[in-house]
C-alpha cells in the first residue's frame, strides 16, 4: 500500500475484497455502499470512509463498478504475488492447517513446516515437506511469516528460532504471549479466549437486542 491508511481500515480490506469476487464471478457490474455494508456487516459510511482513502474508487449516485474495485484491490492487497509462509507445530492443529492450506485462496500457502519430532522430519502433511526444528534457518531461506502452533511451554523458545531465521511475522495460535523485538510484528490468536468471548455476547447480548 502506498500510503498509511488505519489499521481497522487494513483488516477490513480482505473481506472487502472475497465480497467484489463473489459478486464478480456471479456477474455483478456495480454495487452500493448499501450493498456492501449488508454482506460484510459493515455500516456504509465506515465503508465509504475506509474507500476515501484510496480516493474515488465510485460515483455517487451509481455506486462502484465491481470490476474496477476488484482489480483495484487485487493491486493493493498484492493478490498476483504468492506469498508463502511456515508451520511451527506439527499436532492436531498444525496438521489440520496443512490439510487446509489456504484452500481458495491464490496468494497464500504455506511452504513448509517443522516439528521436534525426529519421526516426523522428512514426512508430508498434504503435499508440505515437514522438517526437524533444527532445520529451520537453512531452510526458511527468504520465509518471513510463521505460524506458530506448538504448546505454550515451547512458544517463545521457538519464536526466539523463528526470529533469529529471519521471520518478520508472527501468526501465534498458543495461549503464551510472547516477548519479540520491536522489528517483528506478531498477531495473537488464543481460540479459547475467543470462544469464550463469542459465548459470552451470545448470552449478554441476544442479536433481538440490536
Amino acid at each position: 500500500m502506498q500510503q498509511k491508511i488505519p489499521l481497522a481500515t487494513a483488516r477490513r480490506l480482505p473481506l472487502y475484497y472475497r465480497f467484489l469476487m463473489n459478486l464478480h464471478n456471479k456477474g455483478k457490474a456495480r454495487v452500493s455502499s448499501q450493498e456492501l455494508s449488508e454482506a460484510v456487516k459493515v455500516d456504509s459510511a465506515t465503508i465509504r470512509r475506509d474507500f476515501s482513502y484510496f480516493g474515488a474508487l465510485g460515483k455517487k449516485g451509481y455506486g462502484y463498478n465491481v470490476e474496477y474495485l476488484l482489480a483495484f484491490f487485487n493491486k493493493t492487497l498484492e493478490q498476483d504475488e504468492v506469498t508463502e509462509v511456515a508451520l511451527v507445530g506439527v499436532g492436531n492443529l498444525g496438521t489440520a492447517f496443512l490439510n487446509y492450506n489456504f484452500m481458495g485462496s491464490n496468494n497464500t500457502k504455506i511452504a513448509m513446516a517443522f516439528d521436534h519430532s525426529k519421526a516426523k522430519s522428512g514426512s508430508f502433511v498434504g503435499d508440505v515437506p515437514i522438517y526437524h526444528n533444527d532445520e529451520m534457518k537453512e531452510r526458511l531461506n527468504g520465509i518471513e511469516v510463521a505460524i506458530l502452533t506448538v504448546p505454550a511451554s515451547a512458544a517463545q523458545e521457538m519464536a526466539n528460532k523463528l526470529i533469529e531465521s529471519g521471520i518478520k511475522g508472527i501468526l501465534n495460535f498458543t495461549p503464551a504471549r510472547l516477548t519479540i523485538p520491536d522489528d517483528v510484528r506478531i498477531h495473537h490468536i488464543d481460540l479459547s479466549v475467543e470462544l469464550q468471548s463469542f459465548v459470552y455476547f451470545l448470552k449478554n447480548y441476544p442479536l433481538d437486542e440490536k
